[in-house]
């Protein structure tokens, strides 16, 4: 039972005459009141456990992002010092935005724009790097721009465009 919901309560004086079904009512109520007490306390232990299991998992992504960044740290320096080059790692994530609108598309450019997610102009999508999405990507790069995101940036734009969909419901992205 949901902690909105109110459970009237009826209070009858004592030594009262009180009708059958009235004290039908109070008991009913009494035990609705009980119920919806042990669900309350349920799901605030639940909400809780779940807010304790999300804290864990978001500090070790931090942490094994963190760690990410020092072993390319501790390599660069390695290479420096052994005079040789540090080749970066190539990104794993694209974002691309549509520039250009739909008169005079050819054909082809319209249908990869279509399987890319860009409808409109000023679209934008995040895409895997791999090697169909970059052939796409050729195909089309007169009409998108596109770019490899720094986490911060991804994070700052899930955090304002960004929707996940919770029992048919669009929901805005606030927090982690």
């Amino acid at each position: 039972m949901a902690a909105r919901y109110m459970i009237p309560k009826d209070a009858v004086a004592e030594g009262a005459a009180v009708p059958e079904k009235v004290k039908l009512k109070i008991a009913r109520d009494a035990t609705l009141a009980k119920e919806k007490e042990t669900a309350v306390a349920a799901a605030k232990k639940d909400h809780e456990e779940q807010r304790a299991a999300l804290k864990n998992r978001t500090q070790q992504y931090e942490k094994e992002y963190s760690d990410y960044q020092k072993k390319l740290i501790d390599l660069r320096r390695e290479a420096k010092l052994g005079g040789n080059f540090f080749v970066e790692p190539e990104a794993k994530l694209l974002f691309v935005v549509r520039i250009v609108g739909i008169i005079k598309l050819s054909p082809k450019p319209r249908k990869v724009l279509q399987l890319l997610r860009l409808k409109q102009l000023h679209n934008g999508v995040f895409l895997k790097v791999n090697k169909p999405i970059l052939q796409m990507l050729k195909l089309v790069q007169p009409y998108v721009t596109y770019g490899y995101p720094s986490l911060k940036t991804v994070r700052a734009l899930v955090y304002k465009r960004g929707y996940g969909k919770v029992s048919k419901q669009r929901i805005p992205l606030s927090d982690n």
